[in-house]
């Protein structure tokens, strides 16, 4: 029995796209990729991650999105179907997993957009400039409630977008967001290009170190980046699928995901290591990247504080509108398993996220927060989205679903890659996860 989704659908193919676009580009692709890219063989390092996005992209996005589109709700629901279907019970206790993965995320991920906003009043104030980054930074995440307007601020605006619904809210500002995203790393990119020494960044990026090719972490990082970067982490692709309209090619519109997603992180490479080995500073990964590093650089360039503000404002869009995501599964579970109405759900979720994080803002214990959920319980609900879909529902229901608004038919390879490659990679991710110190993703 297939369901309608409560909430509605997406209007068009773009926005349902470009919401899925702006779920997977997040700060992963803006502080992590560029460091990983030149960490592990620069330009060889593409090589994998562009094989490992291919597959995932094909294989994992377009079974988490047929599986939503097919149930017309989220994992809880999603995942109980499956289990239904096989006869079974406790497919709404598995599917919890993930979504509370994706509310775990979301109340660390709060706090960090909490940052980046005040890091854009920063630049538009000027504070930002006259003060040192370090400093900056520690005024931000030294103490207990040292940063609650913006934290406040960065929820309010994401229910205020989820109130709208899913045509009139999440589409709404992902058409607005995403574009605007691009065209701002753009021009930070092209400024970026001109500074005394950017040649070392596009070095540390684009020259080939082959040799890397042949350590098997460079792989395994390569998998973990691309993962998770396009967010098949069996929670919110699914509820974004449950919104798309069976007239549209979930295969394309995955393909379409994957290539924006990876246009974004090589963008972010392009604006951000050029900009920090012009000034002889160091590429690290992680959030001082994003407040110390980058910062100390904008305090160095010709027109350094609009060139913050531009920054930290697409940083912003990128984080919103992946928190939106994260939110939005949370809510729906509240209206289809409670039976409460969306705004209600929405405004509870948004108290909840906000309530949990206002313990946590310090750094370190954000920092442990978030290392718990993306080690463990993402990865967890990750390898049983992609169990349920083609193991317990399995290839047939999810291939006769893919067909609905597609023409082309599926690779006959489709069935083997994904039952076979694509889940047991996704144990992999796993495994990596609990075994390599910091995970993968």
């Amino acid at each position: 029995m297939q369901h309608a989704p409560k909430n509605g659908t997406f209007s068009s193919k773009i926005g349902f796209v470009l919401a899925a676009v702006g779920s997977a580009v997040g700060m992963g692709n803006i502080w992590l990729f560029p460091y990983r890219v030149g960490q592990y063989g620069g330009a060889a390092f593409l090589i994998p991650y562009l094989l490992f996005v291919a597959l995932f992209g094909y294989v994992g996005l377009s079974g988490e999105f047929a599986f939503g589109r097919l149930t017309g709700t989220g994992p809880i629901g999603s995942y109980e179907y499956a289990m239904c279907a096989r006869g079974k019970r406790g497919g709404s206790v598995l599917g919890a997993i993930p979504l509370f993965g994706s509310l775990g995320i979301a109340i660390g991920y709060a706090i960090i957009v909490g940052w980046v906003v005040r890091g854009a009043a920063g630049a538009l104030t000027g504070s930002l400039m006259s003060t040192e980054p370090e400093v900056f930074f520690n005024q931000m995440t030294d103490h207990h409630l040292s940063s609650v307007p913006w934290h406040v601020i960065v929820v309010l605006l994401t229910v205020f977008i989820l109130i709208g619904g899913v045509s009139g809210g999440i589409e709404k500002i992902n058409k607005v967001m995403m574009p605007a995203f691009f065209v701002l790393f753009i021009v930070i990119a092209v400024r970026v290009a001109f500074l005394p020494g950017a040649a070392e960044g596009y070095k540390y990026l684009l020259v080939p170190h082959w040799e890397a090719l042949f350590n098997l972490k460079t792989w395994i990082m390569a998998m973990g980046q691309a993962f998770f970067s396009l967010s098949v982490t069996g929670s919110g692709m699914i509820i974004y699928g449950s919104y798309l309209s069976r007239k549209e090619d979930v295969v394309h519109s995955s393909v379409m995901t994957a290539v924006l997603d990876t246009c974004a992180a090589m963008l972010a490479g392009f604006a951000i290591l050029p900009a920090v080995f012009a000034f002889g500073l160091d590429p690290q990964a992680g959030p001082k990247l994003l407040f110390i590093t980058l910062p100390r650089v904008f305090q160095q360039m010709p027109a350094g504080r609009v060139f913050a503000f531009l920054f930290f404002v697409s940083v912003l869009f990128a984080g919103i509108t992946s928190l939106a995501n994260m939110l939005e599964v949370v809510s729906e579970a509240a209206q289809s398993r409670l039976g409460l109405k969306r705004r209600t759900a929405v405004v509870l979720t948004g108290a909840a996220t906000l309530a949990v994080g206002l313990f946590i803002e310090y750094e370190p214990l954000m920092g442990r927060w978030m290392d718990i959920i993306t080690i463990y319980v993402v990865p967890i609900g990750a390898i049983l989205g992609a169990v349920m879909i083609y193991w317990v529902l399995g290839v047939p229901a999810i291939r006769a679903e893919l067909m609905n608004g597609r023409t082309k038919p599926l690779s006959r390879a489709f069935g083997f890659l994904a039952k076979y490659v694509y889940v047991l990679l996704a144990a992999a991710v796993v495994i990596c996860s609990f075994v390599i110190p910091g995970g993968i993703g």
